[in-house]
């Protein structure tokens, strides 16, 4: 059976490009199936389990039938501020060549803002339940002309108590929406509210959930900041020993800036994608197989042909879109029985991904301290030391000597072997590091906290109390998100124990409050 592709699933032309420009090219299984069912618009229950990439396959139909108008069209609802950003930025990247306008709103942020840009017109609202009710009862966020009503993460909603909320919410919109709820799982109370709140017609979609173990691959990720991505990269290559390394970027654009950059830098690089002939792949396939050529750079399409055993090294440079493709790429290493290495280059809004991955595939993703000079340094020794041992079994070397004698009359032995050995280490060294250690993100601990809006809870009401209470200093609380009953809020990694000891018990908004950390969230 042929593999379906997006340009057959009937979507528009701006929102093909857009999916064509993310180098996307087929889709995954939840959005094989749920797109053609959206687009006939009929109300949708995508069941499907974490990182199957949901919100394309909501976003890419809802963008291709979106009709403008002098109102908010379509309502976006997730549980948690981080979700909704992400979800915002993957709609903006859908929507590139659409012209649509869409906002992100959720507590934590400026409402005053929120209230300026919806009252100048927006087509798209994503938010948390809390925020969008917030905007409903100040009369700026009208509904009831929305086209799309989308439940994203659904049952972690209902976890996080929200039903009342989104019950507040569906009340007020368009009877006549088309309304889509997805979710991992697919609890009591959901069924209810699709009951309830959903056409008759509604076609409930539940993609099987698939066995993906990568026992035999050995990961890691690199927290990396975005503007250090490439020498993060460079820097990995040089203080490992790598035979063979597959090397995934998200777009064909990616694979060739990246191929650009190692070539100049002198690393044994090539590329494969789509553009590119057949014969130029095939040939670039036969010399990395024949070890003539020692990284190969690709996208998730172009690396389906590639079957080669003994494979020691992926490196994710870019993440894929769902977790499926991730195991499907690391499981190029790792084959007949032998133990594979897998590398992910990963930013801070990534990290939650990550931890997705290792629930999903049962499996411990190491966090590993980007190489510093002195590791490289020690590394590449390690590597001259074994190169140099091996010379010395050969005779080879000899014919060399009249040049040693030579020499020997101006300087000793030690030092032409030391400089020999510089000249051998900077022709190594193909980037121009310029620290010994490059700067990586600051670790944040995520604290919940029992006060929330409905006592009058602001952002700086909390940032005061905290550090009242606990004599820490500002810069160390990060995010906060208030939300109707509760809140959250982020904190620099070793901070969290000394926040709760003085803050817990303590009023706050009149609320004896509770601190502690917050459990972890499914994506």
């Amino acid at each position: 059976m042929e593999e379906k592709r997006f340009i057959d699933l009937g979507l528009s032309e701006d929102v093909q490009k857009a999916i064509a420009a993310m180098g996307y090219e087929t889709p995954s299984d939840i959005q094989e199936e749920v797109i053609p069912v959206i687009l006939e618009g009929k109300d949708v229950i995508g069941q499907a389990q974490t990182g199957t990439g949901k919100t394309l396959a909501f976003a890419a139909p809802m963008l291709s039938m979106l009709q403008k108008k002098d109102a908010v069209s379509a309502i976006i609802l997730a549980p948690t501020r981080e979700l909704a950003i992400q979800v915002s930025e993957e709609i903006e990247r859908i929507a590139k060549f659409s012209r649509v306008r869409q906002l992100a709103v959720y507590g934590g942020s400026s409402i005053e803002m929120q209230v300026r840009a919806l009252r100048r017109g927006i087509d798209i609202v994503v938010g948390t339940p809390g925020r969008v009710i917030d905007l409903m009862e100040r009369k700026v966020l009208k509904l009831d002309q929305v086209d799309f009503l989308i439940l994203d993460e659904a049952d972690e909603m209902l976890n996080m108590g929200f039903v009342e909320d989104i019950e507040t919410i569906m009340a007020g919109t368009n009877p006549e929406k088309q309304t889509m709820l997805f979710s991992a799982t697919m609890p009591e109370e959901y069924k209810r509210l699709s009951r309830k709140y959903m056409k008759e017609d509604r076609v409930h979609i539940k993609v099987a959930v698939k066995s993906m173990t990568v026992s035999t691959v050995a990961q890691s990720y690199y927290e990396v900041r975005e503007q250090y991505r490439f020498e993060t990269l460079c820097r990995v290559m040089d203080a490992e020993d790598m035979e063979s390394v597959l090397i995934f970027c998200r777009t064909k654009r990616g694979v060739d800036e990246l191929v650009d950059n190692l070539s100049a830098r002198g690393y044994n690089a090539a590329g494969m994608h789509g553009d590119m002939t057949q014969n130029v792949r095939i040939a670039t396939l036969k010399k990395f197989k024949d070890r003539k050529l020692k990284f190969l750079v690709a996208t998730d399409v172009a690396a389906r042909g590639i079957d080669i055993d003994n494979l020691s090294h992926v490196v994710n440079y870019d993440l894929p879109q769902d977790i499926e493709s991730y195991v499907h790429r690391i499981g190029r290493t790792g084959r007949a029985n032998r133990q594979g290495i897998a590398y992910s280059l990963v930013n801070g809004r990534e990290l939650s991904f990550m931890k997705q991955i290792e629930r999903v595939t049962k499996s411990t993703i190491e966090r590993k301290e980007i190489p510093t000079l002195e590791e490289i340094f020690k590394a590449k020794n390690n590597t001259f030391k074994d190169k140099i041992t091996a010379e010395l079994s050969t005779n080879k070397y000899k014919t060399f000597y009249p040049v040693i004698e030579e020499m020997k009359e101006t300087f000793n032995v030690e030092d032409i072997a030391a400089a020999l050995m510089n000249m051998l280490y900077k022709d190594e060294l193909s980037f121009d590091y310029k620290v010994n250690k490059l700067d990586t993100p600051k670790k944040f601990v995520r604290l919940f906290i029992t006060v929330g809006s409905m006592d009058k809870l602001t952002p700086k009401k909390l940032i005061d109390f905290i550090t009242t209470n606990s004599g820490v200093k500002p810069d160390v609380i990060g995010t906060i998100d208030i939300l109707t009953k509760f809140s959250f809020v982020d904190v620099l990694a070793g901070q969290e124990d000394i926040i709760a000891k003085h803050c817990n018990g303590v009023k706050l908004s009149g609320r004896k409050a509770k601190f502690e950390v917050a459990a972890k969230r499914r994506k």
